[in-house]
Order: C-alpha cells, then sequence, then structure tokens
C-alpha cells in the first residue's frame, strides 16, 4: 500500500517521496512523490497524559485504560506516559497496579497507543508551584515513600521539585534505576536548578508554567534549562498555557531540546464540560482547563492540535514533528519509535504543511477509537 505522501519528516528532516507499507512494517521510503501535498512521520509520543477521551487515569479500571490507548492511537499518538498527579498514596499505588496490567499487553493488541511506562507527576512538589495538585497529599522527598510506589508499578519517569530537602539524593537513586527524573512544579533559583540537572535529571515539565518566573538577573528553572545543551524543555501549545512569543522563544532558544506535551485530562478530545483530575473537579470551557479558583489544571489538547498549533506560530514543520516524535522518543531512551525506514512499524501519521492531521495508521492499519 503506498501512503499518497509527497515526502517524510524523519529526524526532523523533510525529504521528498512516497511510503510504500506492507502489513504492518514500512519496506519503502523516498518513492516517487504521489502530488498531494501530504506529508508521513512517524506517529506521536506524548510524555504528560492525565487522561483522555472521558477516562481519568487515575480512578481508571483496566477497561477504561484499554479505551484511552485506543482513542489516542486513533489521534496519531503510538507511544505514551499515563500521568498521575499528586493524590492519596494508596489511590496512586491502585492506579499503578492497573496501569501495570495494561502496559503488559503491549498497548492495544498492538494496535498503537501503546504504554512507555507511568510519569509520576509528584508527590514531591514545591508548596508555593502545585498548581492543581491537592495540596493534602504533597510530601517532602521521602526515599521510602518512593520505594514503595516504584514497587507498585512501571515507573520510568518522575517530576519533582530540586530544591527541596534530600530531593538531590533522590534524584540520584532514580537515575541509577533508569528512571528519567524532570524537574518542575518548583519555586528553585537557577543555582537549585543546576543542581538537579548536575544531579541527573534531564528535563523539565511543562516550561514556564508552575515554576519561579524567568527575570534579567533571577531566571529560576526556566532560564536555567533554556541556558543548558543537555536539557529538554517541554511545552503545552494549547494557545492557553503559553503566550505565543513564549512558544517561539523556547523554540528558538532551545532548538532540538523541545518536547511538545499535551498533560491531556480526561476533556481530550471531548469538548467542554466538567470533569475530574484525579480529585479535583475541572470545568473546560473554550478548551481552557480550570479549577473553581481559575488555575489551569491540565488542557484538553491532543497531540495533533499541539502539532499544528506550533506550526501555526511560525514553527517549521519539520521542528514541529520533531517536537512530537525524535525529542521525546529519544528522552526516554526509546528514538527507534521516531525513526520512519524501511522496516519500522507502520505507526504513521499523513499531515499537511501546516501540520494538520489527515490519516493515522497503527500497525498498519487505521485505528479506531471504538
Amino acid at each position: 500500500m503506498r501512503l499518497g505522501v509527497d515526502a517524510v519528516v524523519d529526524g526532523g528532516v523533510r525529504r521528498p517521496g512516497d511510503v510504500e507499507v506492507v502489513d504492518d512494517r514500512v519496506v519503502a521510503v523516498g518513492l516517487s512523490p504521489a502530488g498531494t501535498g501530504l506529508i508521513a512521520a512517524r506517529g506521536y509520543v506524548d510524555l504528560q497524559v492525565n487522561g483522555f477521551a472521558g477516562v481519568d487515569l487515575l480512578a481508571a479500571d483496566e477497561d477504561a485504560v484499554r479505551a484511552a490507548a485506543r482513542a489516542q492511537a486513533a489521534t496519531g499518538v503510538q507511544a505514551w506516559q499515563p500521568t498521575l498527579i499528586t493524590a492519596d498514596e494508596t489511590d496512586t499505588r491502585r492506579a499503578l497496579r492497573t496501569l501495570t496490567a495494561v502496559a503488559a499487553e503491549g498497548g492495544t493488541a498492538g494496535r498503537g497507543g501503546g504504554i512507555l511506562g507511568v510519569h509520576l507527576e509528584g508527590p514531591f512538589l514545591s508548596s508555593e508551584k502545585l498548581g492543581t495538585h491537592p495540596a493534602e497529599h504533597r510530601r517532602d522527598p521521602d526515599p521510602a515513600r518512593l520505594d514503595r510506589l516504584l514497587a507498585a508499578g512501571p515507573v520510568t519517569y518522575v517530576t519533582l521539585a530540586p530544591e527541596l530537602p534530600g530531593a538531590l539524593d533522590l534524584v540520584r537513586m532514580l537515575v541509577a534505576r533508569g528512571i528519567v527524573v524532570s524537574l518542575g512544579h518548583s519555586a528553585a533559583d537557577a543555582a537549585a536548578a543546576h543542581a538537579g540537572f548536575d544531579a541527573g535529571a534531564r528535563t523539565v515539565t511543562h516550561l514556564f508554567n508552575a515554576m519561579t518566573p524567568f527575570t534579567p538577573r533571577r531566571p529560576g528553572l526556566a532560564g536555567a534549562a533554556l541556558s543548558r545543551d543537555d536539557v529538554v524543555v517541554q511545552v503545552i501549545v494549547d494557545g492557553h498555557h503559553l503566550a505565543p512569543e513564549t512558544v517561539r522563544l523556547a523554540f528558538l532558544a532551545a532548538r532540538g531540546r523541545v518536547a511538545l506535551v499535551t498533560d491531556a485530562i480526561a476533556a481530550a478530545g471531548r469538548g467542554d464540560g466538567t470533569y475530574r483530575l484525579g480529585d479535583v473537579e475541572v470545568t473546560v470551557a473554550d478548551d481552557a482547563v480550570r479549577r473553581a479558583d481559575g488555575t489551569l489544571a491540565g488542557s484538553a489538547l491532543t497531540m495533533p492540535e499541539a502539532v499544528a498549533n506550533t506550526v501555526a506560530l511560525g514553527v517549521p514543520l519539520p521542528e514541529a514533528v520533531a517536537a512530537a516524535t525524535v525529542v521525546p522518543a529519544t528522552l526516554v531512551g526509546r528514538p527507534e519509535l521516531a525513526a520512519l525506514r524501511p522496516g519500522a512499524p507502520a505507526d504513521l501519521v499523513v499531515l499537511d504543511d501546516a501540520g494538520r492531521l489527515h490519516r493515522t495508521l497503527a500497525a498498519g492499519q487505521e485505528p479506531s477509537a471504538a
């Protein structure tokens, strides 16, 4: 089957030619362009998903997680990290056990939407920068508590605040176990941020959000991350979390180091209404997710929307696609997920020049969210 595209984006580079797929594999790239103006890329990788298509992952049972995975695959996401916000430890461990069972199945019967592992966003966060995380469940770094959480499920990624007492030891412990550490929900100054990165943290959770504001003499976590060439910065491009200029600044300052994330909640793919984010009730209106006090609480964003929004802000399509594929995939040690070459799995998206999604393939078939 020929995809009917004029070019591919692979490794952040646009190359001419159509793509041929046989069964569940790419067998040829660089064939004669189809004259459609369309572009193929590998499926997206999302490192921060709290919920999707009506499913809140902290409260979901196995069937609900599978439904969320199918819905993710239908939007072109081939791999994702279910994200659990700060909650009662018992609830977090139960959710981890549920996600363990579904992750062991390898996605949804091999049809995309594969779980990379679980992102624990908390509870070791700054009390000053909690955002929507419930304060009653926030904790200072606690190795024993962390061990209990790691024993409950496939944790591959942890967000924490580096300025907390014992945080740097926790970073080193996690890195030694092969777990990616991201700094976020933090009041760290630049020195504390650099200490976190030097201890082994490799990325920043939703740059500029839930962290000390950047100022000329107090650059904070955001400035520290942007100033280093060994740190990936993650951004939510939904039109609410960041101003257009801020998005463009991130891509200019951290070229090749920007990862798009959705920070999606159950509302993603559903629309306006009232939803749950863990223990918190949130309202979606005009695509913005907020608590009753007006605080942003995740997003209703899908990854195809994030890519198209980024291109609309002037970021070249290959850079936007790389931010949704090669950068996050490489960060979590799975660079092969971003390679569009003969022999690669046919987990693909077909886009136009504006980054709008036209077609999705998961294991060579068009997935259904049902």
